[in-house]
Order: C-alpha cells, then sequence, then structure tokens
C-alpha cells in the first residue's frame, strides 16, 4: 500500500463518510411483527410506528428481520413500517400534521433551530465515537444521528465494460465520454440517470458540485450571491454533462418514467453500464442478481484535471418524534437501527462509528485512485431559509429535473436566479 493510500484509508476510518444517501423509492407499504414473550406468551403489546425511505428493505423482509431481533430484547413490541412515497418532499407534509409515527428520517429542509418542535432530544452517549454528530443539533441538543456514510462515484458492471472492450477505467472526462460511446455501440445503455425517478438527479446536482468545486461549503457560499446559476460556474458545468449524455444518447431512452427498481437489474444484468451513485446501491445492485465480483466503483472524472475530489458525505439521519407516546421505546429502536441491527453492512454504507471499518470490497478499488476527501459541510441556516422561501427543494431532485428538460438552460438559470435574489431580499429584510 503506497503513502497517499494508507492516508486515504486513514480519512475514511478517521474522518467519517457519506450523502447522500440512501435515497430510496418508496411506498405506502408496512409490514408488522407480533413478537411473543419467552414463554409464547404475548406482553403487554407496544407498537412501533417508523417511517422509512426503504422500499426495497420492506419488500424483501429484511426490515421485519431488524423488528423480529428488536422484539427478541423487548418482548410484546410490534415494529410497523411505513415506506413514503418520494420522502424528501412528502415528509415535509407530515410535518405540517405531526403524522410522524415514533420514528422518522429526518427531513433535510427544514432548519436546526426547528428540530425541537418535532423531534425528542437523543441521549449523549448514543454519539460516543460518532461522526456527523452535530448535523442535526440545535443548543447543545441533538435530534438525529446518521444511519449511514457514503461516498459517489461511478458504480459500473464490470462485464459490460469487457463487451464494450473498456480496458481502462476513466480518469477523465473525456475518458468517460469515450467509454459511454464504447457502450452505446455495444447495445449497452452507458448512464443510467434514472430522470422519472427524480431523486437520483441530485447526484448531478448539490451533491456533485459540492465536491468538484474543492469546496465543501460550496452551497453554503450561495447565500452570498444574487446568481448562483450561471453556466461557467460549476452549476452550469454539472448540469451541461447530463445534457450532453442526453443528448449524444447516452442515456435510458425511457426517461419520463420512474424505473428506480428496473435500473438496479438493467445495470445488474449489464444491460447499463454505470450509475453516478452512492456506494449504498452496490449492494442493492448485488441483491438484484449481479455477482459482487463483476461490480466496481470508481471516482467520478467530472473535469479533465489531474486533480479528483470526492464527497464523504452523511445518509440520512434518524430520530424520535416529539409526539411519540413511546419516546424511551423509540430511542432504543434508533439505538439498535443503527448500532446493532446490521442495516450499515446491509445497505452497503460505510460505518458512521470511526472504531469500526468498512466492510465493503468496492472501497478498496475507490481508494486506489487517489482522490482527495472532502467532508461534507452541515446546511446553513440562511441557505434552507433562502432556498424555502425561492421554493427551491434542495435535495430532492425536482428542479435538476426541471434544469435538464429545459432547452436553454442559461434562461432557466435567471428565473431561479430571480427566485433566489428576491427570496435572499425577503430574509434580509
Amino acid at each position: 500500500m503506497n503513502k497517499n493510500t494508507l492516508v486515504l484509508v486513514l480519512v475514511i476510518l478517521l474522518c467519517g463518510m457519506t450523502v447522500a444517501g440512501c435515497k430510496q423509492e418508496p411506498s405506502g407499504n408496512a409490514v408488522e411483527t407480533a413478537p411473543s414473550g419467552k414463554d409464547g406468551e404475548v406482553a403487554q403489546q407496544v407498537k412501533l410506528h417508523v417511517l422509512t425511505n426503504r422500499l426495497d428493505l420492506i419488500e424483501n423482509g429484511v426490515f421485519q428481520k431488524y423488528a423480529d431481533q428488536f422484539a427478541q430484547l423487548n418482548p410484546g413490541v410490534s415494529v410497523q413500517f411505513e415506506g413514503i412515497q418520494n420522502y424528501a418532499s412528502d415528509i415535509m407534509v407530515r410535518l405540517s400534521t405531526r403524522s410522524l409515527g415514533d420514528v422518522l428520517l429526518l427531513p433535510n429542509n427544514i432548519k436546526n433551530e426547528a428540530l425541537p418542535d418535532y423531534f425528542e432530544p437523543l441521549a449523549d452517549s448514543m454519539f460516543e465515537n460518532i461522526h456527523f454528530a452535530d448535523f442535526k443539533a440545535y443548543s447543545g441538543r441533538r435530534y438525529g444521528i446518521a444511519t449511514g456514510a457514503s461516498t459517489t462515484g461511478i458504480v459500473y458492471n464490470k462485464e459490460a465494460f469487457r463487451k464494450a472492450g473498456i480496458t481502462d477505467i476513466p480518469t477523465t472526462l473525456d475518458q468517460f465520454y469515450a467509454a459511454c460511446e464504447k457502450l452505446k455501440q455495444a447495445g449497452i445503455v452507458p448512464v443510467y440517470l434514472n430522470y422519472g425517478a427524480q431523486w437520483p438527479l441530485m447526484t448531478w446536482g448539490e451533491d456533485l458540485v459540492s465536491y468538484m468545486t474543492g469546496d465543501p461549503g460550496y452551497l453554503n457560499e450561495m447565500v452570498n450571491t444574487d446568481e448562483p446559476w450561471t453556466i461557467d460556474n460549476p452549476w452550469g458545468q454539472a448540469i451541461t454533462i447530463v445534457k450532453t449524455l442526453i443528448a449524444r444518447g447516452y442515456v435510458e431512452k425511457q426517461m419520463v418514467s420512474n424505473q428506480w427498481e428496473v435500473s438496479k437489474t438493467e445495470l445488474a444484468q449489464g444491460r447499463a453500464g454505470m450509475y453516478l451513485m452512492g456506494n449504498w446501491v452496490i449492494n442493492q445492485i448485488i441483491a438484484a442478481g449481479a455477482k459482487s465480483e463483476d461490480i466496481g466503483f470508481f471516482p467520478y472524472p467530472y473535469d479533465n484535471s489531474e486533480k479528483r475530489y470526492a464527497p464523504l458525505s452523511p445518509d440520512w439521519f434518524v430520530g424520535v418524534s416529539k409526539f411519540s407516546e413511546n419516546k424511551p421505546l423509540a430511542e432504543a429502536w434508533v439505538k439498535f437501527f443503527v448500532n446493532d441491527s446490521g442495516y450499515v453492512d446491509d445497505s452497503g454504507f460505510l460505518p458512521v462509528d470511526h472504531k469500526k471499518q468498512p466492510s465493503l470490497p468496492q472501497i478498496q478499488q475507490f481508494l486506489s485512485f487517489n482522490s482527495i476527501f472532502l467532508e461534507k459541510s452541515v446546511p446553513s441556516d440562511l441557505l434552507l431559509e433562502i432556498a424555502g422561501t425561492a421554493q427551491i427543494a434542495f435535495w430532492s431532485g425536482d428542479y435538476i429535473q426541471e434544469w435538464i428538460a429545459a432547452p436553454d438552460l442559461q434562461e432557466v438559470f435567471n428565473q431561479y436566479n430571480q427566485r433566489w435574489k428576491e427570496a435572499r431580499t425577503i430574509t434580509e429584510s
């Protein structure tokens, strides 16, 4: 192991990891367990209502396994999982109705000062050796703990690359486009955008912009300008890449419909070549039929320079509803879920506990490219306030979808800049 790789491994283990997150396509389905006591008699029944974005883990029974394990530790407890369609946006509606169950993923688009209005503070003891401990904190109290961590890069099918005659991993944007062309000529979808699912587009927006600049605080600095979106800045660069992929026919044909679950099978079977996604998706592709050894992972070559950045970001944070009637048990579930359920490994995350090592083998390939890792910054309250006033839902993918479809990117940027300017004026008054 050379010196640079060793340093990067230490960064992964000591600095923490992820983002982005695991953004699964959820649903309104629910799974419930009804555990029994040690003697086969049902103890006093307590039902925990857990909101989640993980439809896949509801459907494949993994969440049921967690609930069964938790019931063994807490006889008489049943856990009901509710998957929410388009979690990032739908959970905001649930906040207004206080319909939050007992445990839920914390919304990304509310200011930390609002957390005490909806969430119960968690015990300090839960945050020993935990990265991103203060991301969801206010006035010295912590309201959410990260469910996992990840970096973002190109997840790819090695068999698809071999079929297309791609022998070297692309390390520049021009090489990336050349690899896409070879995949296209081989009858393979080069890059699955998941345009119709919407939320995956954030990897081409906020996520990419946050690390391609080498400045993890880039988004927060947007509050200092009336025109954060231009063709020749990182936002324009990122969206132009996506529009280029579409123009050259390097993406899925059925763009409008939601193909998220389908796309995992397409990549697993080698009918699609690549995702720009977090490492969390790797296990899902394997579950969709791929062999682990056939799936690889490398940093995204967003330009033609030699220096390459990659993000380290927390995934969703989980916490206890302020309106729960079972707060101690709900907190026990949160602690169990993050530390003991196996969710981190099952989801292909990197651990948020810096004493634990990542189990995902594809991370070693990623590290071999010697990228410079940037730990994600906490979104500032001012950024969230301006975005909320401008009605721009960061990390949802919806406005990225609009930008990609716009025939004139600068024109749509101008419209959003106007909204941003007006929102800045309102928040400053």
